[in-house]
């Protein structure tokens, strides 16, 4: 997703930053410091206007925000061992990631619960509720998710992917050979040939991205036989605007994997809401995510598909 705008001044902004960055001092009170005279002061439940944080530890450091109120992290890595000297097991291949999820890329954290395996949250059926719980798919993939939790403005929580420094995010990332990142945008903001593309008018889009071209390619393969639409960041006919959003920059987290690359997927507003029955909330979500008339099934399932395609040609030697 791209920078957002804000109306301070670039150099007011710029010098906010990087006192921030130098002092330890809390990125908000640096920004309001840097806010014109004008401007309505932030209300104590409301961020003002997003600026960027230049990282997840100077968003963690604002003592402005609170960890579990105002955003929240979590993950699973699995327990796997091998005591057996004359037998081979296999590590985890691939881990999903929902670096800007809750309610900054709606949608995102619980395709990233399901697409690892797990309960996205309630669901009918004994142990199919809880994402805490048994994972409910036979196969499960370690995850990461940083979750916007505030009531409104979770916007200024966005920290852009190749700043993350969150040092579990980054070593899920690097002990596993692919990851795939999940991501929001608007429609509007891809500036794909209307006159082409989307061709039946439905705004509801995946750009597949990330340096993996083999994981991209069965990423869309896959998308587009479950009745989605997606398309390759790197395809020439749409390359030309999907600059922004193909994942492309090495320190991305879904390129900093054991093989240096990986696969990301920028979901339109669309379609990620078409995913849930209620999309309105996290616990509308949460509770109704069986509820999408399988929309929501078919594009996890989707997702894992292009997962095992990639995983059946990489030998753990």
């Amino acid at each position: 997703m791209t920078s957002f705008e804000h109306s301070t001044s670039r150099r007011n902004v710029l010098t906010a930053l990087a006192a921030a960055a130098t002092a330890g001092a809390p990125l908000l009170g640096q920004l309001a410091a840097a806010t014109p005279a004008s401007a309505a002061p932030p209300s104590s439940t409301t961020l003002p206007d997003p600026i960027e944080y230049p990282s997840n530890t100077a968003l963690y450091q604002d003592t402005d925000l609170v960890e579990g109120t105002s955003y929240s992290r979590r993950y699973r890595r699995h327990q796997q061992f091998d005591l057996k000297m004359s037998q081979k097991y296999d590590f985890p291949r691939t881990a999903i990631l929902a670096l800007h999820g809750g309610g900054i890329e709606i949608g995102t954290s619980e395709l990233c619960l399901g697409i690892a395996g797990y309960s996205p949250g309630s669901a009918p059926g004994a142990g199919m509720g809880d994402p805490a719980g048994d994972p409910i798919l036979p196969t499960v993939h370690d995850y990461f998710m940083f979750e916007g939790l505030l009531a409104n403005g979770n916007t200024a929580l966005h920290v852009t992917s190749k700043n993350c420094d969150d040092h579990v995010a980054l070593s899920i990332a690097a002990s596993h050979l692919n990851v795939l990142s999940l991501h929001g945008c608007k429609f509007e903001q891809l500036n794909l040939p209307t006159a082409t593309y989307p061709p039946t008018g439905d705004l509801a889009v995946a750009v597949v991205g990330g340096l993996n071209a083999a994981f991209r390619s069965a990423l869309v393969t896959e998308i587009n036989n479950a009745g989605f639409q997606a398309v390759d960041a790197y395809d020439p006919r749409y390359s030309a605007t999907l600059g922004e959003f193909n994942g492309s920059h090495v320190k991305n987290p879904c390129n900093r994997t054991m093989l240096a690359m990986g696969a990301q997927l920028e979901l339109t507003t669309e379609l990620r809401k078409s995913l849930f029955g209620d999309p309105s909330s996290r616990g509308g979500r949460a509770e109704t995510w069986y509820q999408s008339g399988g929309r929501f099934e078919r594009f996890r399932d989707a997702c894992r598909r292009a997962i095992a395609t990639v995983e059946a040609g990489q030998a753990i030697l």
